[in-house]
């Protein structure tokens, strides 16, 4: 296990030493989205019944930092490792191809988790967010950002060069995460886009998430927690099937 905690290591260590941009930055960015969805919205608009919007829009931007910073962190490790060419003495190790996979996941979760934890920590000073469920809070945040980690590791192999990571991520990162309820109920959409909404992963992610604080959702916990883990399991088999072959690695 020398070799998967050394690599995990050198990835802790890689978004750590720069964490005024990897985790400060993305604090603030999501702060203020807060402030202007705040400013703008709190006495106009109730996503659930004896819930104020801004206490309803925190959980939903903590779960979307979070995600967001596990795929940044990821895809744009791997991307470097490629461009640079270091990525060929992670591959001629003896490192297992899961023991890689797990590295990388790991460090990735840790960031997005740092970065969750810093935006609602500074969010209690200022509102009153209850937490009903920690349990389920947990469970979702936990997969939610292992499984953009390991989308990360695949775009980062898939992609050649940064522009195509950034499509990767303007393209469907991006929109599957501001669709996914973040900002508003599913229930507040018209029909069609409800069925929608059903069909994005995230959005169980986020509405999993948020059950953890008001023990309320718009789809059964146990229903999102099913669809979360199954995706989690089909993307990390196809991301240690893409390590093992060396797609786009070995060339």
């Amino acid at each position: 296990m020398t070799g998967f905690f050394t690599l995990l290591y050198k990835e802790l260590l890689r978004f750590w030493k720069v964490g005024f941009q990897t985790i400060v930055a993305p604090m603030v960015s999501t702060l203020l989205y807060l402030l202007i969805f705040f400013h703008v919205l709190e006495a106009h608009v109730e996503a659930y019944p004896g819930v104020a919007y801004t206490a309803f829009l925190i959980p939903g931007l903590v779960m979307m930092a979070v995600i967001q910073n596990a795929f940044a962190n990821a895809s744009s490790s791997m991307i470097q490792s490629k461009i640079s060419g270091n990525i060929v003495f992670i591959l001629l190790s003896p490192l297992s191809y899961h023991a890689i996979f797990f590295a990388y996941i790991i460090a990735s979760i840790v960031r997005g988790l740092l970065v969750g934890l810093g935006v609602y920590w500074v969010t209690l000073f200022f509102f009153d967010i209850p937490l009903a469920q920690p349990v389920w809070s947990i469970l979702f945040v936990v997969l939610g950002s292992a499984i953009l980690s390991a989308l990360g590791l695949i775009a980062g192999i898939w992609a050649d060069k940064f522009d195509q990571l950034a499509a990767f991520q303007n393209f469907i990162i991006l929109p599957l995460t501001f669709l996914s309820g973040v900002f508003y109920t599913i229930h507040s959409l018209p029909a069609g886009w409800q069925y929608f909404s059903h069909l994005n992963p995230f959005f169980y992610m986020i509405d999993g998430f948020r059950y953890g604080f008001f023990g309320v959702s718009d789809v059964s916990p146990y229903i999102s927690l099913l669809i979360v883990a199954i995706c989690l399991v089909a993307i990390s088999m196809l991301t240690i099937r893409m390590l093992k072959t060396g797609y786009k690695l070995r060339h």
